[in-house]
């Protein structure tokens, strides 16, 4: 028996803020994953930090279970501490892993509520891109065919603790300017307009700094758009910055930007180059199998 899992991190949030008293997040997934690997072939626990491990036993418990009797293996390409969703993309992945090594295929909602009972989550293995209370799991919308923007992801240094961070919380961006930043993304969707959909991401990272600053965000801003940017996003607990760029960038463009952004602003760790992509949850069997997407066939959010 050979399961492999892999759901995809994120560069921070396109939105996230509070809506008349809530919290709430537009997830960002990119094309950076976690993969769980179970096999009987496979002999112990590796590569599983504390918040998977606790996804392990909770997956466990829910399916009645006492013992995980295979090997499991997580290896991910996502930074830690940077507000990339490294940690639900873990959680979510093992907890998809565990229940299809039992014979068990999960929802969604599932994976969500046992993610959130370990921390505040990403709902990034959500299939394409959504808008959840993050902090209790609950979904509130759900987004498709938004344009494949280009993103620059920059590291602005150091790392927080999501965890922490959301516990020690005591203000938010003002409901005033969420509630812009979410009617400017509604009308993007509605009119399919790449244009508004980055305004509603730049809206709120702007609208964040007064929580979580982020030095030179501004600049980077306004120099990234005389370069060909949409805008920008953040990571609104974490330390990234995406610059967006439009879906059909070209790629020559595109390196000798990210090259004048390197010599304008030495300070930020240039980090990858993805696109904005669906969330979801991906599942390969046997040794050689294809990726499939595991929701395909359920109801959307």
């Amino acid at each position: 028996m050979e399961i492999t899992v892999r759901v995809p991190g994120s560069c921070g949030e396109l939105l996230q803020g509070e809506l008349q008293g809530e919290p709430f997040l537009v997830t960002c997934p990119i094309g950076c994953y976690t993969t769980v690997h179970v096999s009987d072939a496979l002999a112990g626990i590796h590569g599983l930090g504390r918040k998977s491990l606790m996804a392990l036993e909770k997956t466990l418990t829910s399916l009645g279970k006492e013992e995980f009797p295979w090997g499991i293996r997580l290896e991910s390409s996502l930074p830690r501490g940077k507000g990339m969703a490294s940690s639900s993309a873990d959680i979510a992945a093992t907890i998809a892993a565990v229940a299809l090594a039992f014979g068990y295929q999960p929802y969604w909602e599932e994976i969500m509520r046992l993610a959130v009972d370990i921390e505040p989550t990403d709902g990034v293995f959500c299939p394409g891109v959504v808008c959840i209370n993050h902090m209790d799991g609950r979904m509130l919308a759900g987004y498709r065919g938004l344009p494949a923007f280009r993103i620059s992801v920059y590291d602005t240094g150091g790392e927080v603790d999501t965890l922490r961070y959301h516990e020690t919380l005591s203000v938010s961006p003002a409901s005033r300017a969420s509630a812009a930043a979410m009617e400017t993304f509604k009308r993007g969707i509605k009119m399919h307009d790449e244009a508004l959909l980055a305004a509603a991401a730049t809206a709120s990272a702007l609208a964040n700094q007064q929580l979580l600053y982020k030095e030179g965000l501004e600049e980077l801003l306004s120099f990234s758009r005389r370069l060909g940017a949409c805008g920008v996003n953040v990571a609104h607990s974490g330390t990234v910055i995406g610059v967006l760029w439009p879906a059909d960038f070209a790629d020559s463009k595109l390196r000798q930007a990210e090259g004048c952004i390197g010599q304008r602003f030495p300070q930020l760790k240039f980090l990858l180059r993805s696109r904005l992509q669906s969330g979801g949850i991906w599942v390969a069997t046997g040794s050689e199998g294809r990726w499939q997407e595991l929701f395909a066939g359920q109801e959307e959010a």
